[in-house]
């Protein structure tokens, strides 16, 4: 479920994860799944799908949008703007971003926007997770956009994982070179926590994690574990 915490702000769960408080209640975890499926489908896809408008930069008003999302779910009659700040603040992978009363998504657009995201701090290497049969065609030609708008590279091994969890079933792992790449003219933007993108990375940026690596180890021992105890 959605709280929030008096010292700590929004979170998921239960409990505060910094101080164990209670915290207040938002929302349940039905009602966040369902209105974060919402704001994927507007915010990424189908502006119009609620009547909303969304500027260049994929800006969409948030006032607008709950009355929106108001109207046409009437069980989310209660639906205010400030609980789209609870739900970007709360999630771990930054998906969207609350400012000035607008909202937005940080990446994953089907629609032609500008998002006009940060260059900064881009971390010394990335990750990219792939089917292990696609490693040797990867390294050679690199990583290209296909049927998305850009390249989608993860913070750390374990964000990698899990983002390739979801379609294959154990993922092998690409590390990305972005200081080199970056040093010879590629740019790379901050989207999330958790995700950065790029127009295309060339094999030549790209190594792989070797199947051995601690990291992965313990991730997939970790699935095993849990696929196991599901049997």
């Amino acid at each position: 479920m959605l709280r929030q915490c008096r010292s700590h702000g929004h979170f998921s769960g239960t409990n505060c994860p910094v101080c164990n408080e209670e915290g207040k209640f938002i929302m349940s975890d039905k009602e966040s799944n369902s209105l974060g499926r919402i704001l994927a489908l507007v915010l990424r896809h189908a502006p119009e799908k609620f009547n909303v408008e969304m500027d260049i930069n994929g800006w969409v008003n948030a006032r607008e949008l709950s009355e929106a999302i108001g109207k046409q779910r009437r069980h989310y009659h209660w639906l205010r703007a400030w609980h789209f700040e609870a739900i970007s603040n709360a999630d771990d992978k930054g998906r969207y971003q609350v400012e000035n009363g607008m909202i937005r998504a940080t990446y994953a657009h089907s629609i032609e926007i500008d998002l006009d995201l940060p260059t900064d701090d881009i971390p010394e290497g990335l990750y990219f997770p792939c089917s292990p049969d696609d490693i040797a065609t990867l390294l050679e030609f690199g990583l290209t956009a296909g049927d998305r708008k850009n390249v989608h590279l993860s913070r750390t091994i374990p964000n990698a994982m899990e983002a390739g969890h979801v379609h294959i079933h154990r993922p092998a792992i690409l590390e990305v070179d972005t200081s080199r790449a970056i040093a010879d003219g590629h740019t790379i933007y901050r989207a999330g926590k958790t995700v950065f993108l790029t127009d295309e990375v060339p094999g030549e940026y790209l190594y792989q994690v070797e199947p051995d690596d601690p990291v992965l180890l313990e991730i997939v021992a970790q699935w095993e574990q849990e696929e196991a105890e599901e049997e």
